[in-house]
């Protein structure tokens, strides 16, 4: 398998990767504009604006854009993230050019019908609601908030119902105008795929833009705090957050593999003391996110309103003696862990289209797999010992309860044990 990456004179890039005896592809246009990139006025806008791509373009309605697609047997979706906007399609071989009709289509040429806007605002309204309903949901949005206050990183993907139920025809085009030029777009291919094919659709779609320069996001600061809300809930909800390496650091690896090690398995340490050895929950991980500059380890657990400031205690005693005496053996299964999992990942073409475009926004290019793996495999039994007595005692934190938290600890008297 081979990755060809390529770019056009107004600096629209193009990556692929042809995945041989694969009867499929995965095609997408990755936008480097996410939440992050909203003003205040903005928050939320970047996922209407995905919303509002499948209802109408000057060529197709929104039923024709789906049955396009799913006439041939295909799959076409999109999301929004702190830092991207994607579209993307899953669909056979000789259906590659369609895809790429379709997807350039919906990106360059949405018609923002009135109409529709109004009815997909009702949607985004109703998701909006459907995740202030679900717990587990509130509570990671209110854990970023306390970790990036007061700016973009911090806000909800979905943005506040008042904004939401607020954005006009020309707030979608103005943030189309300020985000989507051709150097913040990524086409990237994954599977039954012929590169030079891509490059004379690419050229024909969106070789005519004019290069414009994209805003800069506003950098990231990890300030910390504490939310916490009282409900009459069956579980306490438990989330913290502590301050890690963004994903231009090599630390990041370090990152991954102590969380892995931590809460990342059945054979994490949090795993096997506080569910397996007390039985104070059901459900506890941790999992290391990371962003252009800055990033997060999160440990996140639901439990009884009588247990969760045990349980709050413990993760801070089990994170404290992870720096102590983190064995070998963890390290190599975590390491292991983390090479499977993307190894197994790969496998799929709509894996590694993703994680092709991801690699372009991220360094401008895609480092191989065995440099990658080689930086997992150079991570010592030293370096994750360190890295969790930085996580453990100085890095800054954040913390989110949800449900009934009366018996949780503040942020102050967690910290005051993890200085003890």
């Amino acid at each position: 398998m081979t990755v060809r990456q390529d770019q056009l004179k107004n600096g629209f890039r193009i990556v692929s990767e042809n995945m041989p005896g694969l009867q499929s592809a995965a095609i997408g246009i990755w936008v480097t504009a996410g939440a992050r990139n909203e003003r205040i006025e903005q928050n939320g806008i970047a996922h209407f604006l995905e919303h509002m791509a499948f209802k109408g373009t000057e060529r197709r309605s929104a039923l024709q854009i789906a049955e396009a697609i799913e006439d041939v047997g295909g799959y076409i979706n999109a999301y929004t993230s702190r830092e991207v906007t994607a579209y993307y399609a899953r669909v056979l071989k000789d259906d590659v050019a369609l895809a790429m009709d379709v997807i350039g289509d919906i990106v360059l040429n949405p018609i923002f019908d009135p109409r529709e806007i109004e009815v997909e605002r009702g949607v985004i309204l109703q998701e909006i609601g459907q995740a202030y309903d679900t717990p587990d949901d509130v509570i990671f949005d209110w854990l970023q908030e306390q970790s990036y206050h007061d700016q973009p990183l911090g806000r909800t993907i979905l943005g506040p119902t008042e904004r939401v139920s607020a954005f006009s025809r020309e707030d979608l085009s103005g943030f189309v105008s300020e985000h989507y030029g051709p150097e913040q777009m990524i086409l990237s291919a994954a599977g039954a795929v012929d590169h030079d094919a891509l490059m004379k659709m690419a050229e024909e779609m969106f070789g005519h833009l004019q290069p414009r320069k994209g805003l800069i996001a506003e950098a990231a600061k990890f300030t910390g705090g504490e939310a916490r809300q009282e409900k009459n809930l069956e579980q306490a909800h438990f989330a913290l957050a502590i301050e890690s390496p963004g994903y231009r650091d090599d630390a990041i690896y370090t990152a991954q593999i102590y969380s892995t090690a931590l809460g990342g398995g059945m054979s994490s340490r949090l795993f096997q003391e506080v569910r397996e050895s007390r039985g104070l929950c059901y459900t506890i991980f941790a999992q290391t996110g990371a962003y252009a500059d800055t990033g997060t380890t999160t440990i996140y657990a639901g439990t009884s309103a009588d247990q969760v400031g045990e349980l709050a205690t413990i993760t801070i005693d089990e994170m404290k003696r992870a720096a102590q005496d983190m064995s070998p053996e963890e390290v190599a299964r975590a390491r292991a862990q983390m090479k499977a999992g993307m190894l197994m990942g790969l496998e799929s073409p709509s894996n590694r289209a993703e994680r092709l475009a991801r690699l372009v926004q991220i360094w401008g290019r895609v480092p191989s797999l065995e440099d990658t793996v080689a930086k997992i495999d150079a991570v010592s039994t030293e370096d994750v010992r360190a890295f969790a007595e930085t996580m453990a005692v100085q890095a800054p934190a954040a913390l989110a309860l949800y449900g009934p938290v009366s018996g949780a600890p503040t942020l102050v008297e967690l910290q005051e044990r993890r200085a003890a």
